[in-house]
């Protein structure tokens, strides 16, 4: 009977990742008579998991500026706390969820007097649970250690405070602002996660009382999140939000000049991945049964490299509605991107910016169209998440009816890294061997055959066929011989 030794590795880690969606309305009253633009951003303030569902929920703000019924410039804001789910049957309650909140689309539509706003809430979910697996650790068996490699997964979160001020020409009042977080730097130090980045404020404005602009502003920030497990070499992800912001605007409109400062409360949510290497058993034999080896795999998950691309992109927009000589152009507002990654012959990162553009007819009647600049930039990456930031869109009317666009687009490319390791789990003792009597044999082994490969077609410990073969180098070359001493018990009559 063969005896094995079992051990359990217990670890934690990423377990499953979920996509969910879900739509949060927001009404505004009838004093709206045309909504110029609207903007949408959402805070999560809470995530769980119970059986066979994630529940998350947090709060949506909605911004809107329109024009009322005597064409003048006005703005509005509400919020709207909101509570969503997501069946998935892997989900337990030992389970802990991260949800990555995102506005994929915003709408609006008008019923009677009101005029309601949704945004289409996109959630990336990730899991984090307890990982588990059996190997085989001794026993009677010859075997083949070797270290396997498992990632295993450290929540880490933070906060922090970001603040600039600056000078711009002069404003009547500030209508509209927006903010994209661009992440610039993720590196593991000792105890330490670090994450630098830049907040990209834009701001629109009223300058006077037909007349709008836009500006923005790339503020730096940076959190050291503190990680005991985090060391030097470690890979990470993290995810930045803003949490609030204030703006307070002071003009002079003599000088003609107005000084905004923006404050921000940042809130940052990520994970070190930590490779941890387990003495784990690949392979084993026995010299005098045949042995029936069950094998198991052992999967984590994680992040590896990050790429980053500035890319400066132009060219012909599309647009939500048409426009001629005697519009204006006035302002720039709410950048946005989607992108994705496209393999085929040359990878490359497809999709389209977006913004949208306010101008004023020659009615004296203001108007938003939604512009769309697409756009196609090659990378050097295979399988990684997309994140993209748009900045610095300007657009102009060269031919009438036709808008060009220019912008700066910035990607992130964060690799996904999945481990998956064979190892043996168990082992049941088989047929015996039949037993050679001879005192000597000679072996031609298969070219290639290392120390391991032939130890096990001989059923000899690999430091019995080098001790009996000290001049072969392994892996054997073709015509090589293998000399194999059993040793003889002589019985006297």
């Amino acid at each position: 009977m063969i005896k094995t030794q079992t051990e359990t590795f217990r670890g934690y880690g990423k377990r499953k990742e979920l996509t969910a969606q879900t739509a949060v309305e927001c009404r505004f009253g009838q004093e709206v008579e045309t909504v110029l633009c609207v903007h949408a951003s959402a805070v999560l303030t809470g995530a769980e998991v119970g059986n066979g569902e994630v529940r998350y929920y947090g709060k949506a703000h909605f911004s809107i500026v329109y024009a009322d019924n005597e064409k003048r410039v006005c703005r509005s804001e509400k919020g709207v706390e909101f509570s969503a789910q997501w069946k998935d049957d892997f989900c337990y309650p030992a389970l802990t969820a991260r949800v990555a909140l995102s506005v994929e689309n915003v709408s609006v539509r008008r019923e009677g007097a009101s005029v309601y706003a949704t945004a289409l809430l996109g959630a990336d979910i990730s899991l984090y649970g307890e990982q588990t697996f059996d190997y085989l650790a001794g026993g009677d068996l010859v075997l083949r250690r070797e270290p396997v490699k498992v990632l295993t997964a450290h929540l880490v979160s933070g906060a922090a405070e970001a603040d600039d001020e600056f000078e711009t020409e002069f404003v009547g009042d500030i209508l509209q602002h927006a903010e994209t977080v661009n992440i610039t730097e993720l590196v593991c130090e000792t105890g330490v996660l670090r994450v630098e980045g830049e907040v990209n404020l834009g701001v629109l404005a009223l300058k006077a009382e037909r007349s709008l602009v836009s500006f923005e502003r790339l503020v730096p920030f940076r959190l050291e999140i503190p990680c005991e497990e985090a060391a030097y070499g470690c890979s990470a992800e993290a995810r930045v939000n803003v949490l609030n912001v204030a703006i307070h605007a002071d003009s002079d409109e003599e000088k003609g000049k107005c000084v905004l400062r923006a404050e921000f409360t940042l809130g940052a949510e990520g994970c070190v991945y930590e490779e941890v290497a387990v003495d784990a058993v690949t392979d084993a034999f026995s010299p005098v049964s045949e042995a029936h080896l069950v094998f198991a795999t052992a999967e984590s998950a994680g992040v590896g490299d990050v790429s980053r691309v500035t890319e400066r992109i132009s060219g012909k927009c599309a647009l939500s509605s048409p426009v001629d000589f005697s519009d204006a152009l006035q302002a720039v507002t709410l950048q946005r991107a989607e992108a994705n990654l496209v393999l085929g012959e040359e990878r490359r990162v497809e999709g389209v910016a977006m913004a949208t553009l306010l101008v004023l007819g020659a009615d004296g009647t203001h108007r938003g169209v939604e512009i769309s600049l697409p756009f196609s930039v090659p990378v050097d990456a295979a399988n990684c998440t997309v994140s993209a930031l748009v900045c610095g869109m300007s657009a102009r009317q060269r031919q009438e009816g036709e808008i060009e666009a220019e912008a700066t687009l910035k990607l992130v490319l964060q690799e996904k890294r999945k481990i998956a390791a064979r190892l043996v789990s168990s082992a049941e003792e088989g047929e015996a061997l039949p037993v050679n009597d001879s005192a000597v044999s000679v072996y031609i082994p298969r070219a290639g055959d290392g120390l391991w490969e032939l130890a096990k077609s001989l059923k000899k410990s690999p430091e019995e066929v080098s001790a009996s073969n000290p001049d072969i180098e392994f892996p054997v070359r073709e015509g090589q011989r293998v000399i194999v001493y059993r040793r003889k018990t002589l019985t006297r009559g």
